[in-house]
């Protein structure tokens, strides 16, 4: 079921955040508003007047507004040259987002700067030189050390000091974001994500206006099993921290793990209207992808095109030698790849256009989309040829040592294999490679880069034996889609359309009525699929 719109706790957002104490309003000219970020008080040894504006920074840091906290800690270490703690922020700054695939050189080179100015600065207690010294071990001989090797010495050196200072609630949040940055996606104990949430659940309620602990937690519990409960963090966070286009964007990362689609609509128009005030082009597409996947879930076709057409211009404003130069990428392939591929427009996606970027496993997207659009409509030698393209992304992968995405991409494959297979009438051979990619994703887990796969492999392979005319199997399929990934428009659709072809007339009308609902507000120029729903969903 659609849940109530956010518009009501984002009007009122202000409201909370402006109770927020003296020490998290940003220094501002005179008739401007200060900043609403949320509660934090971090301990320093530096000069006490620069402690609002520390504090400050550090809010930003929990909402991932990294080029604003690289430029505030940089403001405090040149009022405070002895604050060895700045350049910590600044190095914090520098990593940027924990979830992020891959760091820009220029940006570890930066971090690395900071940790040795930190080190110059020097840092009077134990805990600042606990924290200096965990944060280096993420840009330590990052030449020659892989990042996952260097989050996991960050996560125990963080561990150290946790366990020297247990009652420090800003310790507890970086070092909980620190053991859910080394989980694995193959992990489906989800040990270090509930570990991370042990830590975070009782500081969420001792000290509700932090924006580390209910961002983080949204992080945790970003997984099918685990996603509900995220949802108190999910309707908190906008209103800890209104003013950080990310903490409006996160809570439609659980929005979108249980299929509340209007919800995240509305959080992320909010986001992206504050990333663009802030001239963030990354975030306004990170918030935009998220936005086009929930207007495609609930038909609203018009909508996520004009966004669309907004893209080329919004990338232009992209700075590419920061982290979001690749949420930047990522959104610009997928929007256009989903909203062919929702709506079951082969030619269409069989014509999408190829843009190279650094990143294999973004220029996947467009390949893998291609290669099915090509293969259901007639294209099987083009659908080759960008099969073709997506071994050698992924051989790039393998050869750059990156496991998660060169899985990811390796899942793409055994996809638009099987629907190729299946185009050349090697029905046996198409059904055991989509089988396999089902397996396969099944295995692993989305990245935070994307609100879900571009095409779930489990809910194709339901096609396929719905095409096989097996509807019976195909309705298992796509019934284990909709525990996965509940409310997606397709999976519903066909689900119904499998439960009338097994002669399951009740279960077809259910699925057809829940998608009636869903898409309640679009209008009679529909898709064809609601128009169908419709028609068959009456009560």
């Amino acid at each position: 079921m659609v849940a109530r719109s956010l518009s009501v706790f984002i009007l009122s957002a202000t409201v909370v955040a402006a109770q927020s104490p003296p020490a998290m309003q940003h220094p501002h000219e005179a008739g401007q508003p200060p900043q609403k970020l949320g509660q934090v008080s971090f301990e320093t040894s530096c000069d006490p007047a620069v402690r609002a504006e520390f504090n400050r920074a550090v809010a930003l840091v929990h909402s991932f507004w990294f080029s604003a906290s690289a430029t505030a800690f940089t403001a405090i270490a040149e009022k405070d040259p002895a604050c060895g703690m700045a350049w910590w922020g600044v190095a914090m700054s520098k990593w940027g987002n924990p979830f992020a695939p891959a760091r820009p050189v220029a940006a570890l080179k930066q971090g690395g700067d900071a940790i040795a100015k930190a080190t110059a600065a020097g840092a009077k207690t134990d805990r600042e030189r606990g924290l200096i010294q965990a944060v280096s071990a993420l840009f330590e001989d990052f030449e020659t050390v892989d990042q996952r090797t260097r989050t996991v010495n960050y996560e125990r050196a963080m561990e150290r000091v946790y366990k020297q200072n247990p009652q420090d609630r800003e310790i507890a949040a970086f070092y909980a974001l620190s053991v859910n940055q080394t989980a694995l996606p193959s992990d489906k104990t989800y040990a270090q994500q509930l570990k991370a949430a042990a830590i975070l659940e009782p500081m969420f309620k001792e000290v509700p206006d932090h924006p580390g602990a209910p961002h983080y937690l949204i992080h945790a519990y970003d997984h099918p099993a685990l996603a509900e409960r995220a949802l108190p963090a999910a309707r908190s966070y906008a209103k800890i921290a209104p003013d950080a286009p990310h903490a409006l964007h996160m809570p439609s990362h659980t929005f979108t793990r249980v299929g509340y689609w209007q919800d995240s609509i509305d959080t992320n128009r909010a986001s992206a209207e504050a990333a663009r005030k802030a001239n963030s082009g990354g975030e306004v597409l990170h918030a935009l992808d998220y936005q086009v996947y929930a207007y495609l879930q609930t038909a609203q076709d018009t909508a996520a095109s004009k966004v669309l057409g907004e893209l080329a211009q919004i990338v232009a404003t992209v700075n590419t030698a920061e982290q979001y130069g690749q949420v930047a990428y990522y959104a610009e392939a997928s929007m256009p790849a989903r909203y062919a591929l929702e709506r079951g427009q082969w030619r269409e996606a069989a014509a999408l256009k190829v843009r190279t970027t650094t990143f294999p496993f973004i220029d996947a997207i467009t390949h893998f989309a291609r290669a099915v659009g090509a293969s259901r409509s007639g294209g099987v030698a083009a659908a080759k040829e960008d099969a073709q393209k997506l071994a050698a992304l992924h051989a790039m992968l393998i050869e750059k040592k990156d496991e998660y995405w060169a899985q990811q991409v390796a899942i793409q494959q055994k996809a638009a294999g099987g629907w190729i297979a299946f185009a050349e009438q090697r029905k046996d051979e198409a059904l055991l490679s989509l089988q396999e990619a089902a397996r396969m994703e099944d295995a692993t887990d989305k990245s935070a880069v994307s609100p879900g796969p571009l095409a779930p492999a489990r809910e194709l392979l339901g096609e396929m034996l719905l095409e096989l005319k097996r509807p019976k199997e195909a309705l298992t399929e796509l019934e284990a889609v909709m525990k996965k990934e509940p409310n997606r428009f397709r999976t519903l659709y066909l689900g119904a359309r499998a439960a009338s072809a097994a002669g399951d007339q009740a279960t077809a009308k259910k699925y057809y009525g829940a998608l009636v609902k869903m898409c309640e507000s679009v209008g009679s120029d529909a898709r064809p699929e609601l128009v169908e729903a419709r028609k068959h969903g009456k009560s």
